[in-house]
């Protein structure tokens, strides 16, 4: 019967999956007009913005895992208020100087015009078609915000948590079990940093040498795949799959590469409408590092 009723929630789950491709993605994403964002904010304004940002991108991914490291800031970015460098966790995290590049350039031309949000987000895209990722639409128009609470950036996710508390940040965000699952997908390419996964780098299983799981550089669902031969490499990764929330949606997208591909583009998406800032309510930041003192 456990076996019956294992199956029967996979096949629940890949129908469920198969549905949100056909519908633009589970729940969809919020209109961006309720923002009052729009994919032609840059046209008059900064109409090199993309190239700028593209250009810079492929001048910084020579190393691949800068890809993730960008995802994982754009999330930090979404989910507390400005990316914080002396928090805790951002002491993990890398690219914030892929970000400061792109910042400096487009000032040259766009004076005060050019979110680092926007930038972030833009190249958290690029970077993730320049792995083999999706491409997706950026809508322009966010405005930086106008403090930083380092304290905030402690609830982004270190890899030790457990679903509940994951299932609850990403709800409170306006995401769903689907977003949380697909969005760990990103684990498929990168590197951590050694503290969330010390033992099983130099001393898996008390056999005194690395774990040989190793991320590959290309993007695909091989990430759910080692999930299924308990090769995870942060503990959380292993919970998801475990977890009889999770644990269905993750065996299904193991069978299916193009769903995963399209609903991370989605995803993704739906990451960059969350907590939007827009007009007053922030500002357009000349230093990514620090609110405006004027």
């Amino acid at each position: 019967m456990e076996v019956l009723a294992s199956s029967a929630l996979f096949f629940v789950a890949l129908h469920l999956v198969s549905a949100a491709v056909q519908a633009g993605g589970l729940l969809g994403t919020v209109p961006i007009e309720e923002y009052g964002l729009s994919f032609q904010y840059y046209q008059q304004s900064c109409p090199q913005f993309e190239a700028v940002v593209g250009r810079k991108v492929k001048e910084w991914i020579k190393d691949y895992t800068l890809a993730p490291a960008l995802m994982r800031l754009h999330f930090l970015d979404c989910v507390v208020r400005g990316s914080e460098r002396s928090a805790e966790a951002s002491k993990t995290l890398r690219g914030f100087e892929i970000i400061d590049d792109i910042k400096t350039e487009l000032e040259k031309s766009c004076l005060r015009t050019a979110s680092c949000v926007d930038s972030l987000a833009t190249a958290a895209r690029d970077a993730t078609v320049s792995a083999g990722g999706p491409y997706w639409m950026v809508p322009y128009g966010c405005k930086d915000g106008r403090v930083s609470v380092a304290g905030e950036a402690d609830k982004v996710p270190m890899g030790h948590e457990n679903i509940t508390s994951l299932l609850q940040l990403f709800q409170s965000q306006g995401l769903n079990v689907l977003d949380l699952v697909v969005l760990s997908g990103a684990h498929t390419i990168g590197r951590r940093a050694c503290r969330p996964v010390q033992s099983r780098l130099y001393n898996y299983k008390s056999t005194g040498k690395p774990d040989p799981t190793r991320p590959d550089p290309t993007f695909d669902n091989a990430y759910y795949k080692n999930l299924q031969r308990k090769t995870g490499l942060l503990s959380t990764d292993q919970y998801l799959y475990s977890d009889s929330r999770t644990g269905p949606l993750m065996a299904a997208l193991a069978t299916q590469p193009n769903v995963f591909n399209y609903q991370f583009g989605v995803s993704m998406a739906k990451l960059g409408n969350v907590q939007v800032l827009t007009g007053d309510e922030g500002e357009v930041r000349t230093d990514c590092n620090a609110g405006n003192r004027y």
